[in-house]
Parts: structure tokens; C-alpha cells; sequence
């Protein structure tokens, strides 16, 4: 049973989202500030955070940049709550490492599902691989522990850059559209769109290349989408 924690100012949203949760079959657990997102995060241990923007105290970008910073919890899938038409700083929670993120008024309908998908993606990335290391240029991914180094240098990655990382090395030198990109990473989630997928991949190359306007793993094409390098 996957245990949820809940991070909401507003008490009637924690308790209709942790009402629908436990109907579900999850475990949840419930903070109204950031101080206490932080606590929970450390004794709780959830598999997964759902955690409103704008909060007393610590604010939820600065809980996921502590998230994402700490060893112990920097593959921690976060889905973010956002006001509604907030873009900016749905583009800045999803490059300091939220997996998703959901603007209010939310459909406790749509939140669930993406919990499942988000949750689901995790375990695939745990799946193991028939080739468990790749390496190339100084990238090394160890595909069963989610280890990524790049000149060996640990690297912390999200969830989502993590299988995005993963699609791309097992196809080296293959360009692959958006919307492709979208079907193998996100698969059903129809409400990813093409920019979060520009913003993932700009995280993500922010995380591994030496030089973001020269990257040297993930290659834009032009016109088309986007590669790993095939050495050439």
C-alpha cells in the first residue's frame, strides 16, 4: 500500500483528497504547513507527496528543492498544486523537479489518476534492464540502482528525468518527436503537454551536460525533437 502524504493550507482539500486516497486503497498522511511537510517527509517516509504551492512558512518550491537536495529523499515523486493559470511557476516547479503538477480547482478524479501514473513510473524504473550499465562520454547509468554519474560525479535526478534519461540511452542515435516522447514517457497521460516536455529535458540537461548550450548527451533536431547522442 503506497503511502501519500498531503500538503495543503487548506484543510478541506486535505481532507477530501485523503478521504478519496483511502477509498482507493492508500495510506495517507497530512501537513498543513512546510515545517511540517518537512517532518513528515523524514518520519513518514511516503512513497509520494502531493504538495500545494503556496503555503505558511516554507513555500512549495523551496520543500522541493529540499526534497530533491537530500540524498534520502532526492527520488521522491512530487505532483504540485498550483493556482490556476500560474504557468511560471508551473515551469519553475517542474525545473527544480516536480514530476507533475495540477492547478486548482482539480478534479479529485484526475489527482488519483495521476498518483497511479506517477507511482507506476517509479516502478518501471526499477525494473531491471537486460543491460543493468550504460556508459558513453562520461555518463554512467547503473539502470537497476537509478545511479547516475556523469565524470563521476553523482547525479540527482526525479522520477520522471530519471525514465526520460533511461528511454533516451536505450536508444541512442534514434530522433524522436514530442508526441513520442510524450507516448513512451508519459504514455496515456493526456494532460502532459509538448512544453512540459521541454522543460523536463532542460532539467534534465541542466543536471548532466557541462554546457547547456552545447550538450554533448541530449541532441535537439531541429524541426523534429530530440536524440541521445549515437557518438557520431
Amino acid at each position: 500500500m503506497a503511502k501519500i502524504l498531503i500538503v495543503d493550507d487548506e484543510p478541506d482539500i486535505v481532507e477530501l483528497v485523503s478521504y478519496n486516497l483511502a477509498r482507493e486503497g492508500f495510506s495517507t498522511v497530512k501537513a498543513h504547513d512546510g515545517e511540517a511537510a518537512l517532518g513528515k517527509v523524514r518520519t513518514e517516509k511516503p512513497d509520494l507527496v502531493i504538495l500545494d504551492l503556496m503555503l505558511p512558512g516554507i513555500g512549495g518550491l523551496d520543500i522541493c528543492k529540499k526534497i530533491r537536495a537530500n540524498p534520502e529523499t532526492s527520488l521522491l515523486p512530487i505532483i504540485m498544486l498550483t493556482a490556476k493559470g500560474d504557468e511560471v511557476d508551473k515551469i519553475i516547479g517542474l525545473e527544480i523537479g516536480a514530476d507533475d503538477y495540477m492547478t486548482k480547482p482539480f478534479s479529485v478524479k484526475e489527482l488519483i489518476a495521476r498518483v497511479r501514473t506517477v507511482l507506476r513510473r517509479v516502478e518501471e524504473g526499477k525494473k531491471p534492464s537486460a543491460r543493468e550499465i550504460f556508459e558513453f562520454d562520461g555518463l554512467t547509468i547503473n539502470y537497476a540502482s537509478c545511479v547516475v554519474q556523469v565524470d563521476g560525479r553523482p547525479v540527482t535526478l526525479s522520477p520522471t528525468e530519471l525514465k526520460l534519461l533511461f528511454f533516451f540511452t536505450r536508444n541512442p542515435g534514434r530522433v524522436y518527436t514530442r508526441n513520442q516522447i510524450l507516448d513512451h514517457v508519459w504514455g496515456d497521460e493526456t494532460f502532459i503537454t509538448d512544453r512540459a516536455v521541454d522543460v523536463h529535458i532542460r532539467r534534465l540537461r541542466s543536471q548532466i551536460e557541462k554546457n547547456m548550450e552545447h550538450p554533448r548527451y541530449i541532441l535537439t533536431v531541429r524541426g523534429f525533437g530530440y536524440k541521445f547522442s549515437d557518438g557520431r
